[in-house]
């Protein structure tokens, strides 16, 4: 009985022990494995190869011992991502890179968003769909179903969310690619890709990697574009060569489950020799541009300035002739009214002379008015004669210098027949002159 009892606490002991060893075995197997899932993560997004990343994920004992049990994390499959399936390396080589590596984020799809293709994620039998994400589950290896934002229930070990898309507008870059154009002018030319899954089930199995796809496609159909077109058109025609690649990439993307929304040139350089001779060429140009408009400036100037004296010359000669106008009725209205002060001078001296004449001619009508006349002509007479002495010591006489003494006796024998008028009578040795 001792001995018995002996043997089955021993049996009891090895049983306990062999059940705490299982269990440090799958503790260890857990730790290791969430260790081997970090070093995988990081491994990816700084671009190791899958060698690495298969040599990290390389089962432990401990793991093998409790793969019965646990489940290895189903995140680690897009995470050892095997560059073997890009069709060469992701960082460039033969086919002129893909990735720029460069606008990864929320908003951009850099190289590791590409590389990590397909992305999946754990079946935790309740699982939740973000807004802007489906979930494409396998059951055994076959499509199952494809959910959309919000929850649903998987079977453990059956069911496998096998992809998860990403159904939100993304930009991708496209590194500058070396074209030759119509005209044989070499360019490289860079772009921004945009697109957006539509189709889960086809982005799922249309395609190893769809975005790898539509990122080659977008560069072939680039330097097709180009090809058709020259350089001056690929300049001042950046519209429609993104119309032209945008047209070509749209009909290979539904395959793919994908929508190309837009494509953007961002930057084309010539060679050297051609960027060269642009410059020249736009130097030139600004230099005709700056000479015709210095010689337009010149013109205009010169116009202005005739224009200014034009105007200056016809409001001057607008104002003589505006002075002359006036000068004209000045003088008329001057002469006018001269005229009219002669016509009336003469009218009022008029009627004044026949006033005198009346008043004349009324009293030589009286008794000794006839007299009175002869006494008032030889006294005008006479004093028109004195005014002439006055003047001069030598008066001319007509031509009888002899009627001087007649006339002296006529003027004073008119004088003498006025009444109460005594001439002295001259005699025949006296001078004229006195």
């Amino acid at each position: 009985d001792d001995g018995r009892r002996t043997t089955d606490d021993g049996r009891r002991s090895t049983a306990t022990v062999t059940m705490a060893v299982a269990t440090a075995a799958r503790v260890a197997s857990m730790g290791a494995l969430r260790s081997q899932i970090s070093l995988v993560r990081a491994a990816s997004l700084n671009g190791m190869s899958s060698v690495v990343c298969r040599t990290m994920m390389a089962p432990s004992p401990l793991s093998l011992a409790s793969s019965s049990i646990v489940r290895p994390y189903s995140a680690a499959r897009p995470l050892a991502y095997n560059f073997d399936r890009m069709g060469g390396s992701p960082m460039g080589g033969g086919g002129g890179g893909f990735f720029s590596g460069g606008s990864g984020g929320p908003d951009g799809t850099g190289m590791s968003e590409l590389v990590r293709w397909p992305v999946t994620k754990a079946n935790t039998v309740l699982n939740i769909v973000p807004q802007g994400k489906r979930f494409v589950v396998e059951r055994f290896g076959k499509l199952s179903a494809i959910h959309d934002s919000g929850f649903f229930f998987a079977i453990p070990l059956v069911d496998q969310i096998s992809y998860v898309i990403d159904i939100r507008e993304r930009a991708i870059d496209i590194l500058p690619q070396s074209a030759i154009t119509r005209d044989n002018v070499s360019v490289e030319v860079s772009g921004n890709l945009f697109v957006k899954f539509v189709d889960p089930e086809r982005a799922a199995y249309g395609a190893r990697n769809p975005l790898y796809s539509v990122v080659q496609h977008a560069q072939s159909a680039m330097r097709s574009a180009i090809g058709e077109m020259e350089l001056d058109e690929i300049l001042h025609g950046r519209a429609r060569l993104n119309g032209l690649i945008k047209g070509s990439l749209q009909e290979a993307a539904v395959a793919w489950g994908l929508e190309v929304r837009r494509y953007e040139i961002t930057e084309i350089t010539p060679d050297e020799q051609i960027r060269v001779a642009m410059d020249k060429q736009a130097a030139a140009e600004r230099d005709r541009r700056e000479q015709v408009l210095r010689a337009e400036g010149d013109k205009r100037r010169a116009e202005l300035t005739s224009e200014g004296v034009k105007i200056s010359l016809t409001n001057e000669s607008e104002g003589m002739l505006i002075k002359i106008r006036n000068e004209a009725e000045a003088a008329k209205t001057k002469l006018l009214l001269e005229a009219q002060g002669e016509a009336e001078a003469v009218k009022v001296k008029a009627s004044a002379q026949a006033e005198a004449i009346a008043k004349i001619s009324a009293e030589l009508q009286k008794a000794g008015g006839p007299e009175a006349a002869n006494l008032a002509l030889a006294r005008e007479y006479v004093t028109m004669y004195g005014e002439m002495g006055k003047q001069s010591n030598t008066m001319i006489f007509n031509d009888r210098p002899a009627d001087m003494s007649a006339l002296l006796v006529q003027a004073a024998a008119a004088i003498g027949a006025a009444p109460g008028v005594k001439v002295p009578s001259l005699g025949a040795g006296e001078k004229t002159d006195q």
